[in-house]
């Protein structure tokens, strides 16, 4: 196996969560460690899958199979990440309202759990950009 292949969704993947992580501190005024997870801009997933995708298409070309298996991964994932995620996130803020109006209170479900459709088209773009660099970068090498 080619390492690129290997290498492009983990680099997406922390391109991703590192401007995650500057975003949510931005936006917080503090460092942001208790945002590192799921939700938020951009989407790690999103950025992973489009990375892998947007590789493939540049060294294999969009007519090769596996550009194909690609697509339809990304597209399973960005409509997990904004349709079911998201729903789950609002049930897990429903159930947090329910336990904390119940005398047996546990830990708080996460409610930042999905994406909004901003934050998913922004880890698309990321991943997009990441599978460009990596093959800019192996083409001068």
């Amino acid at each position: 196996m080619d390492i690129g292949y290997a290498l492009t969704p983990f680099a997406a993947w922390l391109v991703a969560g590192c401007v995650k992580f500057a975003v949510n501190t931005i936006r917080a005024g503090r460092l942001a460690f208790w945002l590192i997870g799921y939700g938020g801009l951009p989407s790690n997933h999103s950025a992973i899958v489009s990375s892998i995708a947007t590789l493939i298409a540049l060294r294999e070309g969009i007519g090769h199979p596996a550009f194909g298996v690609a697509v339809a991964l990304a597209f399973i994932v960005t409509l997990d990440a904004v349709s079911l995620r998201g729903q789950v996130g609002k049930h897990a803020a429903a159930i947090n309202r329910l336990v904390n109006d119940s005398p047996a209170r546990g830990g708080a479900l996460r409610e930042r759990i999905g994406h909004t459709k901003i934050e998913v088209l922004a880890g698309v773009v990321t991943g997009v950009v990441v599978g460009f660099w990596v093959f800019w970068v192996e083409s001068r090498g």
